[in-house]
């Protein structure tokens, strides 16, 4: 970094230095308070969708229900980051059996299309756009599992929402008239993407009434006939004859045959607390093993906020994301270490690696980085409490949007590697490792807290942080998410040992200029960065009272809100 930068870096943060960093953080007032509520209380990443959830708890239905309300509504609306042609992630606390139940609905690899394919086409990675990027979406599904197990109003119910905004327009949200608008020029050469998007060839600007009815006439379809149309039936046909138009390679056998997962969640304890996470593909285990190097020190006494707090997050940081790019993929495809990746035994060895004076090198290949999603979660009366984290991938995803559906088709593909013999190398049929993360907490097996985080460079670091933030400082659920964060980025393409760097650390505005040059004295290579540190949705149950206590991101469109 050039000393001009630097200056200008310390400049800045010694002017805006703000209350987390000036006081102590036990002895201040919120900027911003939670929502506590009673009956019910859901969290999402926009209004809208927050008060759907809502009215469906109001009109009887449980969180489960107002869950897929929320998240139909959100494909409409967000349609940047989430929708029904991408995978689900979810946890649900069930109040009748009181016990955790994890769900991973993420989509496959085409049959027919190998990995010899890309070897002969001589491709070195897979396109983040188009028809070799497309894997089996599997939201719908996982609603669907989730509807069948646990739901109480009719799908005609659940879905009213999200088709009577589909049809009478809603006011686009300047995030995502921006977001759109940073997208579209890339992708509106995909065949349905402008006829969907881009009405009358222009993209909706912030506030302009956005109609989707390709979409509502979808959901009304999936809610006559069933969520399995989506895979069984004709919708699944529709999207099969569309993906061949493009040149794709998804099969009407690949629709049939897929089914999201019921998996057992894995689980460490932290200081009294029992952190929850779905195993792989997901990144779940990566939190897990981060909390557990991070329970080998005494974060309290380090202070939020200083240089050796700081410097122990990116080290640690750094030793998990090469055990994610390293070890992690598929279970069905290759044999995990779980049991060793989450003990602390593993954890205490990994720790004893951290030179606490100097930063590591980051010599992985940065799946940490990849990504972007929305996270929701609901809680109702009856004490059931859902995350469910939902994605397009990328953004938009592959581009692809088959016009008389309404919606583009995930791009979870490009999170493969053609790097042969790894374990997360492309093949037919085998679903990509993803940093989609939904997060539980019980605390002496009572449900305690339900969160996630959005952006895939951020997912597992700052729920981690998030965490720390709660369990270590005490810190309420909106000052814990809206504390200043730390994102370390990797180098995207694989280094050797000797030629490795340390990787960037992005700080976000709050943190002292004199911590940040001591973190830069110890090795760390820091950008200045305000923005690009995803969002968050929580609610956390008083274990005695039953009374929910829920906040959402202060930087985003999020919305928590209860009754």
């Amino acid at each position: 970094m050039k000393s001009s930068s630097i200056f200008l870096l310390i400049l800045l943060q010694g002017i805006a230095t703000p209350f987390f960093a000036q006081h102590d953080y036990q002895n201040r007032l919120p900027f911003r308070s939670e929502v506590i509520a009673k009956k019910g209380i859901a969290a999402t990443s926009h209004p809208l969708a927050t008060q759907t959830a809502l009215d469906i708890l109001k009109r009887g239905g449980n969180a489960i229900d107002a869950a897929i309300a929320a998240n139909a509504l959100l494909g409409l609306i967000e349609p940047t980051a989430c929708g029904i042609g991408g995978d689900a992630f979810a946890v649900i606390w069930d109040a009748k059996t009181q016990r955790l139940y994890g769900i991973n609905g993420s989509g496959k690899a085409p049959l027919e299309l190998t990995f010899d394919y890309f070897k002969k086409q001589k491709i070195k990675d897979i396109p983040s756009e188009g028809p070799l990027s497309l894997t089996v979406p599997g939201c719908v599904d996982t609603w669907q599992k989730m509807h069948e197990k646990f739901g109480k109003l009719s799908l005609e119910e659940i879905l009213a929402p999200a088709i009577a905004y589909s049809d009478d327009g809603f006011p686009v949200s300047e995030m995502v008239a921006k977001n759109m608008a940073l997208q579209a020029e890339r992708l509106k050469k995909y065949s349905g993407f402008s006829k969907i998007y881009m009405p009358n060839d222009s993209l909706p600007k912030k506030g302009d009434l956005f109609k989707n009815p390709a979409l509502a006439n979808t959901y009304r379809r999936l809610a006559e006939a069933g969520l399995r149309n989506f895979y069984d039936g004709e919708i699944a046909d529709e999207m099969v004859e569309y993906v061949k138009t493009q040149g794709g390679f998804l099969s009407v056998s690949d629709f049939n045959a897929y089914q999201s997962e019921w998996v057992q969640p894995l689980s460490t304890s932290y200081r009294g607390y029992e952190l929850w996470q779905l195993p792989p593909n997901g990144q779940g285990i990566a939190i897990i093993e981060m909390l557990n190097i991070l329970e080998t020190n005494d974060i309290k006494s380090m202070g939020f906020g200083s240089k050796a707090l700081i410097h122990l997050l990116i080290e640690t940081k750094k030793l998990v994301s090469e055990d994610v790019s390293e070890q992690l993929g598929d279970p069905a495809f290759v044999n995990v270490a779980i049991s060793k990746l989450i003990s602390k035994a593993f954890a205490a060895e990994r720790a004893k690696l951290i030179n606490k004076e100097k930063a590591g090198k980051s010599v992985n290949t940065a799946f940490f980085e990849q990504g972007n999603s929305v996270f929701l979660t609901v809680a109702d009366a009856e004490g059931n409490m859902v995350g469910l984290m939902q994605s397009n991938y990328r953004g938009m995803g592959s581009g692809l949007t088959p016009e008389n559906l309404g919606f583009v088709l995930q791009n979870s593909a490009a999170a493969f590697t053609l790097q042969a013999n790894h374990p997360n190398v492309y093949a037919s049929g085998k679903r990509p490792l993803l940093n989609n993360t939904p997060s539980f907490v019980t605390k002496d097996g009572s449900p305690w807290l339900c969160f996630g985080w959005m952006d895939g460079q951020l997912q597992s670091q700052s729920q981690l942080q998030f965490l720390v933030n709660v369990i270590d400082f005490g810190m309420n659920l909106q000052e814990a998410g809206d504390a200043p964060m730390v994102c370390h980025e990797t180098p995207v393409e694989r280094v050797s040992t000797s030629t490795a760097e340390s990787g960037w650390v992005n700080m976000d505005s709050g943190f002292n200029y004199e911590i940040i040059r001591g973190l830069m004295k110890m090795g760390h290579r820091v950008k200045f960065e305000t923005g690009n540190y995803g969002g968050f949705q929580a609610i956390m149950r008083d274990p005695i009272s039953g009374i929910y206590f829920g906040a959402s991101e202060s930087k985003k469109n999020g919305q928590a809100a209860g009754y």
